[in-house]
């Protein structure tokens, strides 16, 4: 969903999409990679899960095993309902 450059917030980008109360992580916004439309069912915003790996390496200043054990145990591990966030492993 980055636009590079672009100002705006996640929430107002969401809300741009008619996307008004979407589950989203505290200070992983550059990691969006964007939504997931279904249908019948609530958007879940999608985050790029090597981006958020990388974030971790960088603000925890571990290794990427230790970014991989808390990212699983906390973030793919969490469950907060039909709206959790979801994460995008990139096919080679």
């Amino acid at each position: 969903m980055d636009k590079g450059g672009d100002e705006r917030t996640l929430s107002d980008r969401l809300l741009e999409l008619g996307i008004e109360d979407a589950l989203v992580m505290d200070d992983y916004d550059d990691c969006v990679a964007g939504v997931l439309e279904r249908f019948g069912q609530e958007y879940v915003v999608l985050y790029d899960k090597e981006k958020v790996l990388e974030k971790l390496i960088d603000t925890m200043g571990g290794t990427y095993e230790e970014a991989v054990d808390f990212y699983e145990f906390n973030q793919l591990g969490s469950w907060v309902g039909e709206q959790t966030p979801g994460f995008i492993v990139r096919l080679p």
